[in-house]
């Protein structure tokens, strides 16, 4: 008799894990429920889509063609209310009842709404699904003031958005400089004046108290707490997401801001795993809970799971033990951060010159982020300590190094 899998979520994380089951056992039944009414895209293009850099036709990953040539169920428009994880039940809106033996949930987040007056005013955007990115295309095209909120990875694409799009705008900002958990005044200097380049002005020490609508309920202004008003006939906010965990609470899963998962992507409930942005992950390289909502990280927590809902348990797990990467290709110069850039007790950075810089974040001495502006070169060094746990507290300087020499670390290990 085959073994039943079934996977609530079509993201990058459900459909590599079911990609994964099928390979490893052509067999098994596998069945991929999304509340979506399209099968996988790439989450990465749909930000310059919504720029009017791309069209749809290259955002699409797989067609239900895809899932049919595996043999793998795809069920689209179907939301999941309840799981019965004692009978192994999954029960949908529609009174459908999907039996499984293995579950992965991937179901990722939904937009947080700002928590202030008029928040679900027509003009109001939050940019997650490929959807939303048409929505947000088609408002921009026709707007002339725009507001952005969230100086965060997510936000910085609604306001790329804005200046491909010829908007006017102001990015409204809580702190002293954007990303401010991740970067210094010094290195966001850098992403301000891109920002200003393309008709985007950053606000610091600012945000959002409540916004303004006209008869027809759309948005016409953002006042700050200082009481600043920013007229906007379009507003993308991005303040972080709601993990998709509803339909679970009358579990035993242990929940906190998503799914508790160890390094095996197991929860604490047998036969059930999850994937992607909901997981609170055991982080074996920096060696606590985290979580990451970086593509790539997703694309692997899903073949980790998939490859673990097969294997018997009487073999090795397979382990996620992984230095993610994020890219922001918005600007002249490029952009990435990797691992956890945001985590640490320690750091160090350089500004080399107007539009390149480095910071590095430590823990316990040991490499588990950073952040690149300008010269990527030096990413794969860098992650390379981060996975090897290398201390390199007596040398940090040698990370912000303009080259930066691994035999000087492999010297100080052997001493």
């Amino acid at each position: 008799m085959s073994t039943s899998h079934v996977i609530i979520g079509d993201g990058i994380a459900g459909s590599s894990a079911a990609e994964t089951i099928r390979e490893a056992d052509p067999d098994a039944s596998v069945t991929v429920i999304t509340d979506e009414g399209e099968a996988l895209y790439n989450r990465i293009l749909i930000k310059e889509f919504a720029k009017g850099k791309l069209p749809e036709a290259p955002i699409s990953i797989h067609d239900p063609d895809w899932y049919e040539e595996r043999d793998i169920d795809l069920e689209l428009n179907t939301h999941v209310t309840t799981v019965d994880t004692d009978a192994h039940e999954i029960h949908t809106h529609s009174g459908d009842v999907y039996e499984y033996d293995k579950l992965l949930v991937a179901t990722g987040g939904t937009p947080t709404q700002l928590p202030v007056g008029n928040s679900d005013a027509d003009g109001i955007h939050h940019f997650w699904t490929f959807q939303d990115a048409r929505n947000i295309k088609e408002s921009a095209e026709s707007s002339d003031d725009a507001v952005v909120v969230g100086a965060g990875l997510l936000g910085i694409d609604l306001a790329a958005i804005c200046g491909a799009q010829g908007v006017t705008g102001n990015y409204l900002m809580r702190g002293e400089c954007w990303w401010r958990y991740a970067l210094s005044p010094d290195g966001a200097e850098i992403i301000h004046d891109a920002l200003r380049e393309i008709g985007v002005t950053p606000v610091f020490d600012s945000g959002v108290d409540h916004f303004e609508t006209d008869d027809d309920g759309h948005v016409v202004a953002a006042v700050d707490p200082n009481g600043d008003r920013y007229e906007a006939d379009f507003v993308g906010a991005a303040i972080g997401l709601d993990f998709n965990t509803e339909f679970l609470q009358d579990t035993d899963l242990e929940l906190d801001d998503g799914i508790v998962v160890d390094e095996h992507m197991r929860t604490n409930v047998e036969d059930v795993y999850a994937a992607g942005d909901i997981t609170q992950f055991y982080d074996v390289l920096l060696g606590e809970r985290a979580q990451n909502g970086a593509w790539g990280s997703a694309k692997e927590q899903g073949s980790i799971a998939g490859a673990n809902m097969v294997d018997d348990w009487d073999a090795t797990p397979e382990t996620f033990e992984w230095v993610s990467s994020y890219s922001i290709t918005h600007f002249d110069f490029p952009f990435l951060s990797f691992g956890h850039p945001t985590l640490g007790d320690d750091d160090v950075e350089k500004k080399f010159s107007d539009t390149e810089w480095r910071r590095v974040a430590l823990k316990d001495g040991k490499v588990i982020g950073g952040v690149l502006i300008g010269d990527l070169a030096p990413q794969s060094k860098l992650k390379r300590l981060a996975r090897e746990g290398v201390d390199v507290s007596d040398q940090k300087e040698l990370l912000v190094e303009e080259t930066i020499d691994l035999e000087k670390f492999e010297a100080l290990e052997a001493e």
